[in-house]
């Protein structure tokens, strides 16, 4: 009978133990935010914008495009800002301006260069660090041949494919013998 109070008394305090600490911990404070850089930062979404290419006096080609950015949000605070328009303006003096891409030499591109440029004049116009990271969300070129098919609904005409890896042909190589 001993045996059976003192049970009944020890499952009552873990009981209550276990109650109390599940209360304590859900009525805690919440930690305190750290300073880290991203609670500092917030995410301002691109439009896509359609930058025409001119060359020789006519339109060559379009780049399509679409940045967003990170930005510090206590600067952003009661601030409304024409973003769209200013990228738009900074991506056209960076790719017709700066010639950043060259479309003869694409592989030499650098992402990197051409963020920090865009962060770098996109700083200077709003006159303070507001953009702490550019992320390039998209950023592709188009003819103004491939535009034309696109727009009279003709079927893309794709060239000759390009062989990466010679294999032989199946009446070459010998079928698998089951042994």
């Amino acid at each position: 009978m001993i045996k059976l109070v003192l049970t009944g008394i020890w499952v009552c305090a873990i009981t209550l133990a276990s109650v109390y600490f599940s209360v304590y911990m859900a009525t805690a404070p919440a930690p305190a935010a750290t300073d880290s850089k991203q609670s500092a930062l917030e995410l301002v979404k691109g439009e896509t914008i359609t930058v025409p290419v001119i060359g020789d006096g006519a339109i060559t080609g379009y780049f399509l495009g679409r940045i967003s950015f990170m930005m510090n949000k206590d600067m952003l605070k009661g601030v409304t800002l024409p973003l769209t328009e200013m990228t738009t303006d900074e991506l056209f003096s960076l790719l017709i301006g700066n010639k950043m891409v060259d479309l003869a030499h694409i592989k030499s591109f650098d992402p990197k260069a051409f963020r920090e440029e865009i962060k770098k004049g996109m700083n200077e116009r709003l006159g303070g660090e507001y953009v702490a990271e550019v992320m390039l969300e998209q950023l592709d070129y188009l003819s103004k041949e491939e535009v034309r098919q696109n727009a009279a609904g003709e079927p893309k005409k794709l060239g000759a494919p390009v062989k990466i890896i010679e294999g032989a042909s199946a009446g070459e190589t010998p079928a698998p013998t089951g042994h």
